[in-house]
């Protein structure tokens, strides 16, 4: 049941607008002022044409654009309590309705963050996050430091965002749903390349997770006219692709989701309720399960020693062969 896509919700469903937002062109403060404008009036709208949406969903750089070339000018970020931020509250607020949006932002000790926040019908942050992996070599920002947040939101929801990247690492969608995300939002800014791993993370995130997973590009050409792909999706909780956008900048893709449907998965399932049984490995035979830590990975990340058998032979180890200069942040120890 899918309630039409939000049109005649199923009782307890939270109904989802995917903005597949145009690629901005963004060379001077005042672009960044005009496109938190246009994204705040589609919040608007959005609601005012389908009154049932409890959550309005941005991709990441739908502020701050694509150019590398500008996306180290200090005059060119965001900050979290800056007026683009302000805007698209204000525009949540109004609308009645929650959002969730992306921001290139500055840091006063680094290479900036690429940040996200959810904002509720009130206008007040709920969620702020920022993105643990950078789409390396060609993303210069600094690695996120909060680990992955998660916050109550409509509807029974408890929601954490995930941005591009992050969803392929599949230890992301993990640490989301293990504390307690039944929702996970991804924003992206994927090109058409990346099309089919798109699909098959959003899928896998959700079955691995029994979680709905919620995800969206944006849409259209950039100054070079390298199309992103666009393409709204959402995965139920067995890995189903429920909804599928296309590529056609802004539109709006709307999609029901059951939250609760996830808990009583979660409670239910025998077979296949992998988080569950992650750490309750052959419980059949073993009262509770073995709950150890078999993973070699796991625990060389822990101690700081992880490294790959191939390490030595990586050609790429910093962002060089994408133009960024070698990095001057010495790494913890």
């Amino acid at each position: 049941m899918t309630g039409l896509d939000g049109l005649n919700p199923t009782p307890g469903a939270l109904v989802v607008g995917l903005v597949q937002a145009q690629v901005p062109t963004i060379a001077a403060p005042v672009d960044l002022k005009a496109t938190a404008e246009r994204l705040a009036d589609i919040v608007r709208r959005a609601k005012r044409g389908m009154p049932t949406l409890d959550l309005i969903v941005m991709p990441e750089y739908s502020i701050n654009g694509l150019e590398p070339q500008t996306w180290l000018d200090d005059s060119l970020l965001c900050d979290r309590d800056g007026p683009e931020m302000a805007m698209l509250a204000d525009a949540c607020r109004d609308a009645d309705v929650w959002g969730c949006f992306s921001i290139i932002e500055r840091n006063p000790d680094g290479a900036p963050w690429n940040s996200g926040l959810i904002i509720d019908n009130q206008g007040r942050e709920r969620l702020y996050y920022r993105k643990m992996h950078p789409w390396v070599p060609a993303e210069p920002w600094c690695p996120g430091d909060l680990g992955v947040p998660v916050c109550d939101g409509p509807a029974g929801s408890k929601l954490a965002l995930i941005i591009c990247h992050d969803g392929m690492l599949p230890e992301m969608a993990r640490e989301a749903a293990y504390k307690g995300a039944n929702v996970i939002l991804r924003t992206a800014g994927y090109t058409y390349p990346i099309q089919q791993a798109w699909q098959i993370t959003n899928q896998a995130n959700a079955f691995q997770n029994l979680a709905y997973t919620v995800s969206v590009a944006l849409a259209g050409p950039d100054q070079n006219n390298i199309w992103s792909q666009g393409e709204a999706m959402v995965c139920d909780v067995d890995g189903t692709v429920l909804v599928r956008g296309d590529g056609t900048p802004d539109r709006v893709v709307t999609a029901e989701v059951v939250p609760a449907r996830a808990d009583e998965a979660r409670r239910t399932w025998g077979v296949e309720n992998n988080i569950y049984q992650l750490g309750h490995r052959g419980y059949s035979a073993v009262e509770g399960g073995a709950q150890d830590c078999p993973y070699t990975f796991m625990q060389d990340l822990v101690a700081g020693t992880y490294a790959v058998p191939w390490e030595a032979d990586v050609d790429h180890v910093d962002g060089t062969s994408a133009g960024w200069d070698v990095p001057a942040k010495v790494r913890a120890q």
